[in-house]
C-alpha cells in the first residue's frame, strides 16, 4: 500500500479519478504492519476452540493459513495495492471471555507499506474463524479490523493512539514515540516462546494473563505474541520493533535444547539486570524448587526494558510479584526520571 499524504487521498488524482500511486521514486526500507481484530462470539464457541474441540477441528491453525495466504493475495483482492515480496507474515490468536483475538504482522523490504496486507489478514482469519465456527454460533460477529502500528519509510514510526476517556482527542491521529518518550515507558508487549501454542496445538494460559496485568496497571499493551521457540528471535525483533517501554516474554527459558529464549535476549540487550532475573527465580524457588532451572534473564534494548518469564502460570505469577513493586520505578529510570543507587 502507498503511503497516504498529509492533505490529500493518495489514491485520487487531481481530476478525481483513482489510480495507483507510482512509488518507483522512493527509496527501500524495511517495512512492518501490525493490525488487529476480534470474532466476538458466545463463552462456548471460545470454550470449544480453546479446548480444539469444534465439530471442524484445528481451527486456529486453519484460519492462521488462511490469513497468511490472504495477506500474499491482497494485491489480488485490493485494486489498486501494489504487489509487495512479503518477507513474513505472523498471525496470533487471544481469547477473552467472548471473543477470540486477532493479531498479525506483515513485513516487507521495498519503497511501500505492507499496511493492506496485514489488515487482509486479519480481516481473512476472521472471516475464517466465522466459517469454522458458524455451526455453533451463527450469530458470531467480525469487528474492530484496525491498524495498530506501521514502521519504514519517511514517517518512521506509525502508532494508533487509544482515545483517552471524555476526551476529544482523535484516536486517528499519529504518534511519534522517540526513544526518550515518557510515553513510551507506560507501552508494553507481551511475548509467548511456545512452539505448542505457535501451532494451535496449545492454550496459551500465560500471555493473557501478563496483558490483563499489565492493562491493570495503566499500559497500552500488545499482544501476546506468540511464537514457536526456534523463532523467539523474530519474536523480541518485532516486539521492540515500536520501541515498548516494556517487553515481557515467557517461555523458552528451561534446559531443553529447544529453549532459546535467554539466548535470543541476550543478543539485544545492552546491559543487563541481573538482579531482577535473580529475585523471580528466588521467589519460584520458595514454593517451587525446580524454578532455579530458569535460565531467564532481564536487562535494557535501548530503553526498552526486556523480562523472561518461565512459561507456566505458576511462574508467570510470581514474576508479576516481583515485577509489581520495582516496574514504575524502573521505567522511571530509564526514562531519565530517577537515578537512585
Amino acid at each position: 500500500m502507498s503511503e497516504q499524504s498529509d492533505s490529500a487521498l493518495s489514491h485520487v488524482d487531481s481530476e478525481g479519478r483513482a489510480r495507483m500511486v507510482d512509488v518507483s521514486a522512493k527509496r527501500d526500507t524495511a517495512r512492518i504492519a501490525v493490525a488487529a481484530g476480534e470474532l466476538r462470539t458466545t463463552a462456548e464457541v471460545v470454550r470449544l476452540v480453546q479446548a480444539d474441540d469444534m465439530p471442524k477441528a484445528d481451527v486456529l491453525a486453519t484460519a492462521r493459513i488462511a490469513g497468511i495466504a490472504g495477506a500474499k493475495k491482497t494485491s489480488e483482492l485490493i485494486p489498486l495495492c501494489h504487489q509487495l515480496a512479503l518477507s513474513s507474515v505472523h498471525v496470533h490468536f487471544g481469547f477473552t471471555a467472548d471473543a477470540i483475538t486477532i493479531e498479525a504482522t506483515a513485513k516487507t523490504k521495498g519503497p511501500t507499506g505492507v499496511e493492506m496486507e496485514a489488515l487482509t489478514a486479519v480481516a481473512v482469519a476472521g472471516l475464517t474463524l466465522h466459517d469454522m465456527v458458524k455451526a455453533v454460533d451463527p450469530a458470531a460477529t467480525l469487528t474492530d479490523v484496525r491498524l495498530l502500528t506501521k514502521d519504514g519509510g519517511k514517517r518512521g514510526h506509525w502508532e494508533r493512539a487509544d482515545r483517552p476517556a471524555h476526551s476529544d482527542h482523535d484516536p486517528h491521529q499519529v504518534v511519534t514515540h522517540a526513544a526518550t518518550s515518557p510515553e513510551g515507558a507506560r507501552t508494553a508487549v507481551v511475548v509467548v516462546a511456545s512452539t505448542g501454542v505457535a501451532a494451535g496445538t496449545r492454550v496459551d494460559k500465560t500471555g493473557p494473563v501478563l496483558t490483563e496485568w499489565l492493562d491493570s496497571k495503566g499500559f497500552s499493551v500488545r499482544g501476546p505474541l506468540v511464537y514457536a521457540d526456534a523463532d523467539i528471535a523474530a519474536g523480541l525483533a518485532d516486539a521492540l520493533s515500536g520501541r515498548p517501554g516494556l517487553v515481557i516474554t515467557t517461555g523458552g527459558t528451561g534446559a531443553s535444547p529447544t529453549d532459546a529464549t535467554p539466548e535470543a535476549t541476550l543478543a539485544v540487550l545492552d546491559r543487563q539486570l541481573p538482579g531482577v532475573a535473580e529475585a523471580i527465580r528466588l521467589a519460584g524457588t520458595a514454593t517451587f524448587p525446580l524454578a532455579a532451572l530458569s535460565r531467564g534473564v532481564a536487562g535494557l534494548a535501548g530503553r526498552s526494558v526486556i523480562v523472561n518469564l518461565p512459561g507456566s502460570p505458576g511462574g508467570v505469577r510470581d514474576g508479576i510479584g516481583v515485577l509489581e513493586p520495582l516496574l514504575d520505578h524502573l521505567l522511571a529510570q530509564v526514562a531519565g526520571g530517577g537515578s537512585h543507587d
